[in-house]
């Protein structure tokens, strides 16, 4: 059991350590700004200075960032297939379309079925250098899956259902099959605060800074994303 967890936090992991190499340096730097100004692309980013003044990146860290994007989306955007190819990539053991669709909605901050190099770094930034309550707020984005404001315990479910299949074989052996359910009620029940079946931004960020144990379990940042 122990062996398996960890093969599973490996594969994890995966997808943050390729997203953390971007930014530390170990792709090539040289050019990249004559990049910038001279490729032919269907999308161009904003200026770098508008995207270092809105976000927590240091201009030669969006340098990187964007030779590494470019890469993968020679177009300068990505679509949702796209995204589920490469995610999948980083999850071989299961299943990971249906959180891939999730996680590229909550990405494709105006919904236009791309996601762009300004989306990209601004979810990034968030998720790697932001606040506590910026995480929340990002990660609150993501289970509230119809964008109404509210998280339903069906929405929820839906989360935990497609981590569960993203996990793979690494999980089912481990976790009877109605684990996401026994979670999300357990979840559900302790920030829902009055009760009316529906989790508000305001109930989900204060459960999730006062119970240790729902941050660990839901493993919003550090395993996940």
């Amino acid at each position: 059991m122990s062996g398996c967890r960890k093969r599973c936090k490996r594969e994890i992991l995966k997808f943050a350590e390729y997203l953390l190499r971007l930014i530390t340096g170990s792709l090539h730097t040289d050019t990249v700004e004559d990049e910038m100004e001279m490729a032919t692309v269907r999308h161009r980013p904003e200026a770098l200075e508008l995207l270092e003044a809105q976000s927590k990146f240091t201009k030669k860290e969006l340098q990187i960032l964007y030779r590494g994007f470019k890469n993968e989306c020679p177009s300068g955007v990505v679509n949702e297939e796209t995204f589920k190819e490469i995610y999948s990539q980083f999850f071989p053991q299961g299943d990971s379309t249906t959180y891939a669709h999730f996680l590229f909605n909550a990405f494709d901050t105006d919904h236009n079925g791309s996601v762009s190099f300004e989306d990209f770094v601004m979810g990034l930034s968030i998720l790697l250098r932001g606040t506590v309550q910026e995480k929340l707020k990002w990660a609150f984005n993501l289970y509230d899956i119809n964008k109404d404001g509210y998280i339903t315990k069906e929405e929820m479910l839906d989360i935990m259902k497609a981590i569960y299949d993203m996990m793979g074989k690494c999980t089912y052996p481990i976790l009877k099959e109605d684990a996401p359910r026994q979670h999300v009620e357990t979840f559900f029940q302790k920030m829902d605060k009055n009760k009316d079946g529906v989790v508000t931004i305001d109930e989900f960020i204060e459960s999730c800074q006062k119970d240790e144990n729902i941050m660990r379990s839901m493993q919003l940042f550090e395993n996940v994303i």
